[in-house]
């Protein structure tokens, strides 16, 4: 049986899903390709659901069985050899939890992450001195302080995706409350993690807009979410939404929709990129 991993890569989940497609395209079930892999029929449903990692030797009897031409399949393998290869973040293990894992993969692969966050900045747009407050009000009892600076490198090593030659497109929507409460109650915290956000809002990718008090109740109040999109046709938009203890992955159309659709209307009734600005300098010079 093919080894179980923390969490599956991003090339995992897009080469486990190219799997099923030849796999139909072959007019084969998963009964059939279990066959020529002696296994349970469960294995190839893990493998293509990127449940556990693409162990080659079954790779190589499946695209064979599946007719795929030597040429293609020998680049698929290629393929596969990298998406198994432990991400960055793995060196974190000790106080990633498994939910993030994928997360943390997902954002490294995307082109384009939209977000709402209804109480505190993003975490790619964090100060160092920002995030350790709010990482210390969140675990109180539940963790040290050694693991709560091993997750503050991890979330400062997250924001190098964003100073890359070829960054993502962040578009990030926020609730006025993450400026409006404090993550710490040393005023110079929320000052430089205002100059932060303004100096980030001024790079090309980087788009942010605030869902004002005044302009009343809005659909995403629910709890925050990212939306991923990537640059790989095989793998779809992706919505990630978190609860207190982990994270629904979500990549059915008719979710994706919903969430897209929720989105667009926050960004056409928040305050626009250059009205958040000004909201942002407002609030600091408040300070």
């Amino acid at each position: 049986m093919s080894e179980r991993r923390p969490a599956p890569t991003v090339g995992q989940v897009v080469l486990g899903r190219r799997l099923q497609e030849l796999r139909e395209a072959a007019g084969l079930g998963r009964e059939e390709a279990a066959r020529a892999l002696r296994v349970a029929p469960a294995t190839v449903r893990r493998m293509e659901t990127a449940e556990v990692s693409l162990k080659i030797p079954y790779v190589q009897v499946l695209l064979e069985a599946y007719g795929v031409p030597a040429g293609e399949a020998a680049a698929f393998v290629t393929l596969a050899e990298d998406a198994n290869r432990p991400g960055w973040w793995q060196r974190f293990h000790d106080v990633l939890p498994e939910w993030f894992s994928l997360y943390v993969s997902l954002e490294g692969a995307a082109r384009l992450i939209r977000s709402y966050e209804p109480h505190f900045v993003p975490g790619l747009l964090q100060t160092e001195d920002y995030a350790r407050a709010v990482l210390e009000a969140g675990t109180v009892g539940r963790t040290t302080p050694e693991a709560i600076e091993r997750h503050v490198s991890l979330r400062m090593a997250r924001q190098r995706l964003l100073d890359g030659p070829d960054p993502p497109h962040l578009w990030a929507v926020m609730d006025e409350t993450v400026l409006r409460r404090p993550a710490s109650l040393e005023p110079g915290v929320m000052a430089a993690q205002l100059d932060r956000m303004l100096e980030l809002a001024e790079r090309d990718r980087v788009t942010l807009q605030v869902a004002r008090f005044a302009d009343g109740p809005h659909p995403g109040t629910s709890a925050p979410f990212s939306l991923f999109r990537f640059a790989e046709p095989e793998l779809p938009d992706m919505v990630v939404t978190e609860y207190l203890t982990g994270a629904l992955y979500l990549d059915s159309r008719k979710e994706v929709s919903a969430h897209l659709e929720v989105l667009d209307h926050m960004t056409t009734h928040a305050a626009s990129a250059q009205h958040t600005r000004e909201i942002l300098r407002d609030v600091r010079e408040s300070l």
